[in-house]
Parts: structure tokens; C-alpha cells; sequence
């Protein structure tokens, strides 16, 4: 009854509001697309599955984060361990098997973790023009870590003024929304000239604890908090245990641009990136429980996590013998992460600094002649890690010796790429790349000796991976496509991979592994799209992807010994080693369907189902394939207003089929009947709006999870928001 109640208050007033004498029957567009060969092109001539997330649709959905602006795709998965977080899952990948592009440039770093990472927040949503999501293998364009895909964000780009007088436009927006009190402020504006222009975006947001949903299981709830009094840690109860506390945090993001196009054939381009966060909880280690009732944490916290790049491009467009256009970026980026965290009633607080400065250099060239086109080029990465580890003693304030987390190190890639493309006729092309690269690997462990009875303190690793794919895409009449593509991808082994050093639980430490090979991912797929009489479009994508030589987490003998005494605990030893295959398959289902009086009805449906072997020989789900999901929206589109309805919705994952390694992670999950851990389907029914109620100002805004519902998504330390206001209004100028 609530929800038919629900159904009717949000569908009479559109159904009203609609004119009906008007039938939307207009012919869907082709999205114009980049990630699939650095250049543009029409998804219509490339055989990889890619998902646009366009301007317009991050403005309806009002996403907090870069994170929740991937999930609002409903083709992306995202985990969160904490509020100030977001690892998207992708095809049964995730973490360092997914690789992160901005304006082109590669984001991911030597020390990017098999763990959950949560550098895509470091994006600023309102700064984002558009994002794309390649599925799949994409090695042979951006090299290591493209195995499960490539999300490609394109953030704004200074306009040039078309009259002689400048061309000065630009946008505040503030935000709140009531599940985590939020509080957003940005601005954004542009100068153009006929030859320069120059674009500046500033946001801050603020984001208090995180409060879930009334209704669901109740092993969700935060029944208590901690705090220190007179030296002793102490349990307190939670004034409230739907609140997740301590979740809060806040960020700031600046990005400065400047371009210069001197005449048609060039364009210069100059980009400032800055993203600050505060310190934040790590909220799934702050829930954990032993055995005697106690939390295993006192604290558990990240540190500010801080991105600058500096991103100078130039493009030159003008036909050669060796290309019609031409792209050189070379950027600098500097990672800041940290890593603050104490045993409940112990003494020492840890404090792990890791600081990255990664050089890049690329080029891109594409040809054009008669029906073949080559897209062609080369890439240089080089990162240089810096770690810091510092101990402290809370009774005194003294000082206590602790390893650093990695050896000092470099990181060095380098790669030349090839991709073709032969357009047999109208309805037939053909794709082809190859990519060779080569890695680099130098470590100092000196720094670490005391800490571990190794018989080295540097090492170096230099090592080849090729890579090649094979598409076929026909096009029997201009609104059907059909495509096939064969891909393998690859991740070479980074500073995380073999030299990081921690302990993940108590007596079990990671050690360095010096003897590491890239892990190779092989890839097909089909896809099939289909427009019925302007006004329905059906896609469906298949794939199956294996992965050889997959890089886990095995225990290891260090000079004969299967122990070593770390940091005052007899630990067993693990490493990270080449010992594993894993084979992941699944499909991607959606529709659209234009219906009259401005009424449109959206669905999109995500299968992947994976396996990966285990260290005795036995196959587990894999941890990084995530249930069943997807999303059905109905919306209304007219004029200057637009809303829809939609639901968003996960399946299960039982007891039986949840991974090894998540079944040991029983504070995040509900109880079975049986009392063991597993993730309970769940769905919910939300509402957006957006109104253009004058030139100059437009009102969005909406109600996530109208019924309140308590759900965790899979793998997530944290509990989703219950119901939740947003209201934002924007000012243009």
C-alpha cells in the first residue's frame, strides 16, 4: 500500500503536467566517443562496449562524489569501506585491475593496491564535462591495469569567444542533502577570446556522519562508539546506532585552465588539478569485533588525501604524410596518502606516509587514408615512491621505530601502440592493435633491514608485455550494430605488488617478493544494438574474460621459515605471487523506449559471475564480481523540466557463494538463518527532479530511498544512506 501510495503522488502530476498532443519520437543520438581510440569517433565504428555519462545526467542525479557519479551509470558497482571512499567494481575487476584516465592523462600509481582504493573521489563531479566507461580490455591504448576496463573523465575545457567581445559565462551551485548533512558550495567561470580562454572551478563540500535506513537487518546498526578516557580505551553507546559513526569528512578541489589556439591547426592547453580531503575513518576497521566483545581498533583513519597535477597538451591538426592530427600531453601529478592506526588498549599509534610523484609523457597521432585509419603512438610513466614510517608512544610521546610500508622506489613504463582500422564498406570494419611495453622496477629496502631478516636491500626488475586485440564491427542498416572483439590485457607488477610490507591481520604480515611477472587477462565479447521505429533501442553485451597468472596473496618461506617476529608478534608470512587463474563471464542488458507526451522508460540490467583459485588448489566466487544489479527508471521530459522515478536494486550473495576472503569479514555482513555471514538482495525507490525556472536558474533535487531501507551493498564496509533530501539550486551567468 505505502508504495502503490508513493507510485501515485509522483506519477499523477506528471501524467498532468504532459501535453498530449505531443509524441517524442526523435531518432536516439549517436554518443561521440573518445576512450576507444584517443580520437573522436561514433560508437558505430568500435567494437568495445562503452558507456557515456553525459553533463546532463550528472546534473539530475546530484552525485556527491566522482564515486556515486560512476555508480549513477548503473553499469559501474561500487564498493565503500568508508563515506570518504569509492572502489568501483567493473566486469569482476576492481582496484588496481581498472585504470583511471583524466583529459587523458593516467591517474593510477605504483603503489595503487589489490585492496579497495579510493582515488576516484579526488575528481571533482561539477569540474567533469563527461565520463566514459570502455568494458573490458583497454591495454593496448593505456597499457598496465586496463583489464577490467577504463573510466575516462574529460573535465571542462575553456570555450573561445565567437564575437569580438569576450565570452564570459559561468555557474554557482549550492547543495544539501539530509542523510549525511551535506553542504556543497562551487563555482565555476570562463573568459574567452577570440585566442585565449581561461577557465576556473572551485568546490567545497562538507559531509557529516553518515545516517542509514530504519528498515533492514539489524547487525547494520552502530550500537556503540569509543572514546579514551584516563589512558584506558572505552566502549560508549551510540546515541543514536542508525548513525555510522565516526563517517564525517570534507573536501576541497580547485582546477585552473588555460588555452591558446594561435590559428586553426593548433591548440594549447594548460591544466591545474588540486583535491584536499580531511582526515577520514575508516569506518569497516572501526566496527570490527574479537572475540572477548571489544573493538580490534582504537583508531583507524586515513589521512588527508591530496592530488595536484599539472597537464600541459597540444594538438596539432593538419594533414601530413605522417598524420592528420597529432596530441603531445606530458603531465606531472604528486599523490599524497596516509595510513593512522592503533590497537584498541595498545600504546602505539602508526602513522604510514606514502607520497608518489608520477611524470608522464604521450602521444597520440591518427592517419586517416581512403578506407584505413591507424591511430597510433607511444607513452612514458615514470613514478617515484616515497614511504614514511612513523611510530609514536601515547603514554610519553616518545618515538617508536616501525617499518616503512614500501621500499623507496621507481616505477618506469614505457610503450609504443598501434591500432587499425580497415572500413570495408558502409556496413563492414575491421580493428586491429598491438602494444608492446616494458617495465622497470628498482627498490631500496634499506631503510626496512632492521624490521626484517631479508638477504637483500635492493633490487631491480625489468621485464616486456605484449599485448594485442582483434574487432569486427557490421552495421546492417543504420540503426542496428553488431560487434565482436578479442582483447588481452595485462597489469604489471607495481611497488604495492612486490615490496609493500604491513601486517593485515594480527599474526599474518605481507612480505616483498622479488621474483614477479605480469598477470595476463584474455578477453571476447559480442555486442548487438538495435533501434525499432525511432522510439526503441535494445543493446545486449556478452563476455567472457580469463585471467592467467593473477597476482594474489600466498603464504611464502622466508630463508627457510615460515614465521619471522615482526613488530613484537610471531607472524606468519605471506607475499604476493604469480599463483592463481581466475575466469570471469557474464552480460549487459538494457533498454530504452520513448513513449508519448515526453514519457521515456530506462532499464538496464548487470550479470557477471567469476571464479578464482584458491592456495589449496580450490575455486572460490571471485571477491570483485559483484551480484546481479541494475536499475529501471520511468521519466518525463518537457521543456524546462524533467524527473523521473527509478529503482535501483541488487541481488544476494549467500553464505555459499560469498569468497573466501569475505566470509573472514563478518562485521559487514548480515546473519542467514544459520548465523553465517552473507549480503542480502536489496532495492530501492528513489525520485529526481530538475527545473529551469528562468534563464538564468535551475532547481534540482529529489528523495533517494523513499522507504527507508537499511541495506549495505555488497562487499561495502558502510551502510548505505536511509532516506535521503537533496535540494540544490544553481545559478548561471
Amino acid at each position: 500500500m505505502n508504495k502503490l501510495l508513493i507510485f501515485i503522488i509522483f506519477t499523477v502530476p506528471i501524467i498532468l503536467t504532459a501535453q498530449k498532443d505531443t509524441i517524442l519520437k526523435k531518432e536516439f543520438e549517436e554518443a561521440v566517443i573518445i576512450s576507444a581510440t584517443k580520437w573522436k569517433q561514433t560508437q558505430r565504428r568500435v567494437p568495445l562496449k562503452v558507456s557515456v555519462i553525459k553533463s546532463k545526467d550528472i546534473a539530475i542525479q546530484n552525485p556527491q562524489t566522482a564515486a556515486d557519479m560512476l555508480a549513477s551509470s548503473n553499469e559501474v558497482f561500487v564498493q565503500k569501506s568508508q563515506q570518504g571512499g569509492g572502489s568501483p567494481m567493473i566486469r569482476g575487476f576492481a582496484t588496481n585491475r581498472l585504470l583511471y584516465s583524466v583529459d587523458g592523462v593516467r591517474m593510477n600509481t605504483a603503489i595503487f593496491r589489490s585492496g579497495n582504493i579510493q582515488n576516484v573521489i579526488s575528481l571533482d563531479p561539477f569540474a567533469i564535462e563527461s565520463a566514459e566507461v570502455l568494458f573490458g580490455p583497454g591495454a593496448i591504448l593505456y597499457g598496465s591495469d586496463a583489464i577490467g576496463g577504463v573510466m575516462s573523465f574529460q573535465t571542462l575545457t575553456p570555450e573561445f569567444s565567437e564575437q569580438e567581445s569576450p565570452l564570459i559565462k559561468g555557474n554557482a551551485t549550492f547543495r544539501a542533502a539530509s542523510a549525511n548533512q551535506e553542504l556543497t558550495k562551487h563555482f565555476d567561470v570562463q573568459v574567452g577570446w577570440k585566442k585565449w580562454a581561461m577557465l576556473t572551478s572551485v568546490s567545497h563540500n562538507n559531509f557529516g556522519n553518515l545516517q542509514m535506513g530504519s528498515n533492514g537487518p539489524s547487525e547494520y546498526l552502530k550500537p556503540f562508539t569509543t572514546i579514551r578516557v584516563d589512558s584506558i580505551d572505552r566502549v560508549v553507546a551510540n546515541n543514536n546506532p542508525q548513525v555510522q559513526d565516526p563517517t564525517g569528512y570534507n573536501q576541497f578541489n580547485l582546477m585552473q585552465k588555460i588555452r591558446f589556439a594561435p590559428n586553426k591547426a593548433f591548440d594549447f592547453q594548460y591544466g591545474f588539478h588540486y583535491s584536499q580531503t580531511s582526515s577520514y575513518s575508516r569506518y569497516d576497521r572501526l566496527i570490527e569485533i574479537n572475540q572477548s566483545g571489544t573493538p580490534i581498533s582504537a583508531v583507524w583513519n586515513y589521512g588527508p588525501q591530496k592530488w595536484m597535477m599539472h597537464h600541459f597538451s597540444m594538438t596539432h591538426n593538419k594533414k601530413s604524410p605522417l598524420y592528420d592530427q597529432m596530441s603531445l600531453k606530458m603531465a606531472y601529478q604528486r599523490f599524497e596518502e596516509s595510513r593512522i592506526d592503533r590497537r584498541w588498549n595498545h600504546h602505539r599509534l602508526r602513522t604510514n606516509t606514502e607520497f608518489v610523484n608520477a611524470y608522464s609523457l604521450n602521444l597520440d597521432l591518427e592517419k586517416i587514408k581512403n578506407k584505413h585509419s591507424f591511430f597510433y603512438g607511444a607513452e612514458v610513466v615514470l613514478n617515484d615512491v616515497v614511504s614514511e614510517g612513523k611510530g609514536l608512544d601515547i603514554r610519553n610521546g616518545k618515538e617508536i621505530p616501525v617499518a616503512d610500508r614500501y621500499p623507496q622506489s621507481k616505477w618506469l613504463s614505457y610503450a609504443a601502440y598501434l591500432n587499425y582500422q580497415y572500413t570495408f564498406s558502409e556496413k563492414w570494419l575491421f580493428q586491429g592493435g598491438v602494444r608492446a611495453s616494458g617495465f622497470y622496477i628498482n627498490a631500496d629496502f634499506t631503510k626496512n633491514a632492521p624490521f626484517f631478516p631479508f638477504n637483500f636491500q635492493d633490487i631491480s626488475i625489468h621485464k616486456m608485455a605484449p599485448t594485442a586485440s582483434l574487432g569486427l564491427v557490421f552495421n546492417p542498416e543504420k540503426t542496428s550494430k553488431v560487434s565482436m572483439n578479442l582483447s588481452s590485457g595485462f597489469r604489471a607488477p607495481n611497488i604495492d605488488d612486490m615490496g609493500k610490507m604491513f601486517d593485515f591481520t594480527a599474526g599474518n604480515v605481507l612480505v616483498p617478493n622479488t621474483n614477479l611477472n605480469a598477470e595476463y587477462a584474455y578477453n571476447a565479447e559480442i555486442h548487438v544494438s538495435k533501434v525499432f521505429e525511432k522510439t526503441i533501442k535494445l543493446d545486449l553485451t556478452g563476455f567472457y574474460t580469463v585471467l592467467d597468472e593473477a597476482m594474489v596473496r600466498r603464504p611464502i618461506l622466508v630463508d627457510g621459515a615460515d614465521s619471522i617476529l615482526y613488530n613484537g608478534i610471531m607472524s606468519k608470512t605471506f607475499a604476493i605471487q604469480n599463483a592463481a587463474s581466475a575466469n570471469v563471464y557474464g552480460f549487459n542488458f538494457g533498454f530504452e523506449i520513448k513513449l508519448p507526451y515526453g514519457f521515456g522508460l530506462h532499464s538496464r540490467f548487470n550479470y557477471q559471475i567469476g571464479y578464482e583459485e584458491m592456495d589449496n588448489g580450490t575455486t572460490s566466487r571471485s571477491r570483485h564480481a559483484a551480484p546481479p544489479f541494475g536499475m529501471t527508471k520511468l521519466y518525463y521530459e518537457k521543456n524546462k523540466f524533467k524527473q523521473e522515478i527509478y529503482t535501483q536494486y541488487s541481488f544476494g550473495v549467500s553464505n555459499q557463494n560469498l569468497n573466501e576472503e569475505e566470509q573472514q569479514k563478518p562485521a559487514i555482513y548480515a546473519r542467514d538463518e544459520n548465523g553465517k555471514p552473507n549480503s542480502p538482495a536489496w532495492m530501492t525507490l528513489n525520485y529526481k527532479f530538475l527545473y529551469t525556472f528562468h534563464k538564468n536558474w535551475t532547481l534540482s533535487g529529489g528523495i533517494e530511498n523513499l522507504l527507508d531501507l537499511r541495506y549495505r551493498p555488497y562487499s561495502s564496509g558502510l551502510v548505505a544512506p536511509g532516506r535521503n533530501f537533496i535540494m540544490a539550486i544553481k545559478a548561471h551567468f
